[in-house]
C-alpha cells in the first residue's frame, strides 16, 4: 500500500488511542526493515520505520536506504511510515524530507532549554510548511553521547509545565519525554515514573514519545501506554535479536553465504516485533 504518513498514524485525538500505542522500530539495514514490516503485517499492525542520524552516517547515503524502506512500506500490507530520528544535523533535516521521510525528529536536546527552544521551533516551521510531522525532545532520556546527563541524574525529567510550554512555543507535533528510559539498554531494568507519564499527558496536547523503550519490562511498557505515551520507539531490542541469531547460527554451521544466518536474523527480528506490538497496543 502507499507509504502513510506518520501523522495519521499518531492521531492528535488521543481518546481513540486509549490503551495503545504506535510502535517504531529503528533499521539498520534492509534485513532490519523486512523483518519489522513481516512482524507488524503478523500482528495486523501499522508500524514506524526510524532511522537515525547515525544509520544514515553508516551508509553514507540517506537515498539509497530510504527508496529500499519506500519500496518495502508499499509492498506491505499494513500502514507503514518513515521517520528519521534523532537530526542534530539541520542539513539531513532538508535531506530528509526530499528522500521521502513523512516525519523527522529535531534533537536539540544537547543545548541549554531557550537554544533549544528557538532551534527547534526554526526546524519545525520549516517542515511544518512541508508538511512534515515535527517530533522533538524535551528532558534527558540519556545513553547518546551527545546528551550531557544520565536519564538517571537529578533534574533530568520532563517538567510537565515546561513540557506544555516547550511545545506551545514550538509548535511540534510529538514530544519525546523523560520518565525513567534510556537508550542503548539491552536488559529490561528501566524504571518508569508512571505518574509523571500521567502529569505530561494531561498537559501536553500532543502525543507523547518513549525513547528507549527496550530497556523498559513488559508490563511496565504496557502501563506506560495505558498511563499517556502515544508512540514506543525500540531500537536496541532488535539489535539483540538480530545479532543473537547470527552468533547462534555460526556457531553451529561452517560457511561464507551470508544468506542463511541474515534469514534467521531477520525472522528473530519479525518475531520481536509481533511481540513488542502485542505489548503495547493492548492485546
Amino acid at each position: 500500500m502507499p507509504l502513510t504518513e506518520t501523522g495519521v498514524l499518531l492521531a492528535t485525538d488521543r481518546s481513540s488511542r486509549t490503551n495503545s500505542a504506535v510502535a517504531a522500530f529503528n533499521v539498520v539495514t534492509l534485513e532490519h526493515a523486512e523483518g519489522i514490516v513481516a512482524g507488524a503485517e503478523a500482528a495486523s499492525s501499522p508500524v514506524i520505520l526510524q532511522v537515525s542520524q547515525n544509520a544514515v552516517a553508516f551508509h553514507g547515503a540517506i537515498h539509497p536506504l530510504t527508496a529500499g524502506l519506500t519500496e518495502i512500506a508499499r509492498a506491505s500490507a499494513v500502514p507503514v511510515a518513515l521517520h528519521l530520528d534523532h537530526v542534530e544535523d539541520p542539513a539531513l533535516v532538508h535531506r530528509g524530507a526530499a528522500a521521502g521521510f513523512t516525519s523527522v525528529m529535531v534533537d536539540a536536546g544537547r543545548l541549554p532549554y531557550d537554544e533549544n527552544v528557538a532551534e527547534t521551533a526554526r526546524q519545525a516551521r520549516w517542515l511544518k510548511q512541508n508538511l512534515i510531522f515535527v517530533e522533538a525532545e524535551l528532558g534527558y532520556v540519556g545513553g547518546k553521547k551527545t546528551q550531557v546527563q544520565s536519564a538517571h541524574a537529578e533534574g533530568v525529567r520532563t517538567d510537565p509545565d515546561q513540557a506544555a510550554e516547550y511545545v506551545a512555543l514550538t509548535g511540534v507535533n510529538a514530544l519525546a519525554v523523560a520518565v525513567g528510559s534510556s537508550h542503548a539498554m539491552t536488559a529490561q531494568t528501566a524504571r518508569l515514573d508512571l505518574d509523571l507519564i500521567g502529569r505530561l499527558r494531561d498537559r501536553v496536547p500532543v502525543p507523547l514519545v518513549l525513547h528507549g523503550s527496550s530497556g523498559v519490562p513488559d508490563d511496565e511498557l504496557s502501563a506506560a501506554v495505558r498511563a499517556g505515551i502515544g508512540k514506543v520507539n525500540v531500537g536496541t531490542a532488535l539489535n539483540v535479536a538480530f545479532t543473537g541469531a547470527i552468533r547462534r547460527w555460526l556457531n553451529t554451521h561452517d560457511s561464507v553465504d551470508p544468506r542463511p544466518y541474515l534469514n534467521e536474523a531477520r525472522a528473530a527480528i519479525c518475531e520481536s516485533v509481533t511481540h513488542i506490538i502485542d505489548v503495547v497496543s493492548g492485546t
